[in-house]
């Protein structure tokens, strides 16, 4: 017989079930015993502190029973992002309800013990978080932090052209820069290959303690905003449940009936025409369901809604009277056995088993992913035969080898570019002999470069958080990428970093969530390469922020020049479940290193350079480098030191994998004593030209044996300048290094016409550079001469 998805006998089905769900979210905030309420509540069936989120909830319940009701009737591939910060039950209550949660978790099982067991957990030491956390089925989005569910969405769907996303966005979410911008990633999606993303703007009205700025704006504005936006908003809204089942219904058929006629529509025809994609707006009251005034003030469609409506924990037992009656509004007689299950008329509307969104293989990325084709990275060396006799461009030496990446991995639609217009800056050119820019607006010729409506590089919007979040939704549900930016403005995302690798570090501890592929970020047009654009383009914070993060799922690279750059990334593309950064090049630079020296140095994170040291044995002295253009100035410096002091003992060593600098307890696979001590010695003075802060390098060192280390690093001074100059702000030019050296000598005292010599020389650079606006010709022009 065929069902009637729509008669009042199938809604009174799913109204049921948005009880059941309601029902367990509001024992999930309160109880501990007595799940369905059999016997009068006492203070040990309360829990002692109550913490958690109500507001939300049952408008969001809502939701997912209505898109439930779609899954059954069109058979779809859908899954669910939450976008509201605090509704964790949400996604765990209607996991519980299909047996998902069951099935993960066979202790919490469907009956009155597995009740009292999910209630205990929520929000309670050794429990579950009050977001969608990773420990909750069918969630590849957290939503601690605010902003980015709408891009999550997009990625996941981004060559997965048979999966829906439904991204509810609360209305507090949408003040956020990052979900204002994301309305845009509609130009985006390509009809023909990618899938479809369904927002749910879920209006309730209120934040923590204010009213939401949208929800204050009439129908007719609201219509306004999203059609110029490129979307068509179809609202549902009221408070009565009677009407609102048959709205909601009748919306969400339009919605999904539209989205498939545009895409059955560019896929006969191959038209990739920019489609103006539905939405539903859903205006319903916070605290929707709950307790309507509480000692005088409105509850229900107030910001009162936000966290636990009515004060009662077991300490406090004088209103439960209150909650007994809220709990037993949504009837749970009706709808659970006496022995805790959901009765069976309420289990016939379920999805099944493979279509429920708790379930979607993609939500566990791992379970779907593809490893990546790689091309051997050895048709790709740069010659190094003559030691900086090559200039190169690192991120183009790259871009030759992520081009045949993306030619190798072109069948499975598995790898992608993203970066905010920065991905030609970024010296990536090669790529687009191979690809494009995915881009469904109007292309205006000749005027527009490298766009077209499908491609493998997103980077034609302008913020960082859409283009790192795309990638996030993209490596989260089982594919793999990278995203490149200029290195300050790493920093402009580096929350939503930290968010990932808490997911990262979280999941890496259940055992049911499969290994994702890392989230890579290249760090390009560096601190020490600002010459066209000043102090505000300077900072290599990103560094130290990362470097303070879970261990376990970390690793930060420098890149001394192409072929380093060329292991390093084809590590990073091998590995799972981290995050890994490389800070790299873009400019013409001297290449030193061939790639059996690069294996090396990304195998054990540092190495000794011999043909830049002098002497056998234990050095006077040693130079550290690490960063491409302290490779540079390094080598430079110990050029002059030779020269000047010919019988002086140089040991040169170059740093790449910096998270190596510390010892094996703080970060695994850190470098033993033994191994740090072979190299920069237990006592002898360390010269350090540092990438990054000093402070950072003195972090990853300060509990080895070795004090007599001088670092220097980037200093927080900047400008529009001369490279050199930029160096010689901040003390790592090799006029500096040299000073350090000589001074950090035994016998110092004696080498005081080369300290002249050296001010001499930085005297002379500032002079010219100002005079003339390039750097000396001595600096500029500078080569390495093999060390007799």
């Amino acid at each position: 017989m065929t069902t009637d998805f729509s008669s009042k006998e199938y809604l009174d089905k799913v109204d049921a079930y948005w009880r059941a769900a309601n029902y367990i979210s509001v024992g999930q905030l309160y109880l501990l015993d007595n799940p369905l309420l059999k016997e009068p509540i006492k203070p040990e069936h309360v829990k002692i502190k109550v913490v958690g989120h109500w507001g939300t909830i049952a408008g969001q319940n809502f939701i997912y029973a209505h898109l439930n009701r779609i899954i059954n009737k069109y058979d779809l591939n859908m899954f669910y992002i939450e976008g509201p910060g605090h509704g964790g039950q949400v996604m765990v209550s209607n996991a519980y309800l299909d047996g998902s949660y069951s099935e993960i978790y066979p202790n919490v099982s469907q009956d009155i013990p597995g009740l009292k067991r999910l209630y205990k957990q929520f929000s309670f030491p050794g429990g579950i978080s009050s977001h969608a956390a990773p420990e909750t089925p069918g969630s590849i989005h957290e939503g601690g932090e605010l902003g980015y569910s709408l891009m999550h969405g997009a990625g996941a769907v981004l060559d997965n052209p048979d999966l829906i996303a439904a991204v509810v966005v609360g209305d507090g979410e949408s003040e956020t820069g990052p979900l204002a911008t994301s309305w845009e990633l509609n130009k985006f999606l390509n009809p023909i290959h990618d899938g479809a993303v369904l927002p749910i703007f879920h209006l309730n009205g209120f934040k923590i303690a204010n009213p939401t700025l949208l929800s204050r704006i009439p129908n007719e504005q609201l219509t306004k905003y999203f059609e110029g936006l490129g979307w068509e908003p179809i609202f549902v809204e009221g408070h009565d449940p009677e009407k609102m089942h048959p709205a909601m219904a009748a919306a969400l058929d339009q919605a999904v009936e539209k989205i498939q006629a545009i895409q059955e529509n560019a896929r006969s025809k191959q038209d990739a025409t920019l489609p103006i994609w539905p939405m539903i707006v859903f205006r319903s009251p916070k605290g929707w369901t709950g307790p309507k005034i509480w000692d005088g003030d409105p509850i229900e469609g107030s910001f009162r809604a936000h966290q636990v409506p009515i004060p009662i924990d077991r300490e406090h037992m004088e209103h439960a009277d209150h909650l007994v009656s809220w709990m037993k509004s949504y009837r749970p007689e009706e709808l659970f056995t006496d022995d805790g299950q959901l009765v069976d008329d309420i289990k016939a509307i379920l999805p099944p088993k493979g279509r429920r969104m708790a379930q979607n293989p993609v939500t566990n990325g791992g379970k779907v992913l593809t490893p990546l084709r790689l091309p051997e990275i050895n048709e790709y060396e740069v010659d190094t035969h003559v030691r900086g006799g090559v200039e190169a461009q690192d991120m183009t030496v790259m871009g030759e080898y992520i081009k045949d990446v993306l030619t190798l991995n072109e069948a499975n639609h598995n790898f992608r570019i993203f970066g905010p217009d920065e991905t030609l800056s970024n010296r990536l050119n090669p790529v687009f002999e191979e690809t494009r820019k995915q881009w469904l607006e109007k292309i205006e010729e000749p005027q527009d470069q490298y766009l077209a409506p499908s491609g493998r590089v997103i980077d034609s919007i302008l913020s960082e958080h859409m283009d790192e979040g795309l990638l996030e939704g993209y490596v989260l549900t089982g594919r793999h990428g990278f995203f490149a930016s200029y290195e300050a403005f790493l920093r402009v995302v580096d929350s939503m970093i930290t968010q990932h690798q808490k997911w990262l570090k979280v999941t890496n501890e259940l055992p049911w969530r499969e290994k994702l592929s890392s989230l890579n970020l290249i760090a390009s047009s560096i601190v020490w390469q600002q010459d066209h654009n000043g102090f505000t383009h300077q900072d290599p914070g990103i560094l130290g922020h990362l470097a303070d993060k879970h261990p376990d799922v970390i690793s930060e690279y420098l890149a001394s020049d192409a072929n380093t750059l060329l292991v390093i990334m084809e590590k990073m593309l091998k590995t799972r479940h981290k995050v890994n950064l490389v800070v790299t090049s873009k400019q013409p630079t001297p290449q030193w290193f061939s790639l059996q020296e690069a294996r090396t140095f990304v195998e054990k994170g540092a190495g000794l350079v011999d043909w830049a040291s002098t002497g056998a044995g234990e050095p006077d002295v040693v130079i550290a480098v690490a960063g491409p253009i302290q490779v540079l100035e390094g080598l430079a410096a110990v050029q002059l030191l030779h020269e000047r002091l010919p019988e002086l003992k140089i040991r040169f060593v170059n740093v790449v994998d910096i998270l190596k600098l510390r010892t094996p307890e703080e970060y695994p696979g850190g470098m033993t004593d033994a191994e740090f001590d072979a190299l920069f010695t237990t006592d002898k003075p360390v010269i350090f030209a540092f990438h990054g802060y000093k402070g950072l390098l003195q972090n990853l060192i300060y509990r080895r044996r070795n004090r007599n280390v001088t670092i220097h690093g980037y200093e927080e001074n900047g400008a529009i300048t001369t490279p050199f100059d930029m160096r010689v702000m901040n003390h790592l030019d090799r006029f500096h290094l040299v000073k350090s050296a000589v001074l950090s000598l035994p016998q110092a005292s004696q080498y005081a016409a080369i300290i002249q010599e050296m001010d001499e020389k930085l005297a002379e650079h500032e002079e010219y550079t100002r005079r003339v606006g390039t750097d000396l010709p001595e600096v500029a022009d500078w080569h390495w001469q093999p060390l007799q």
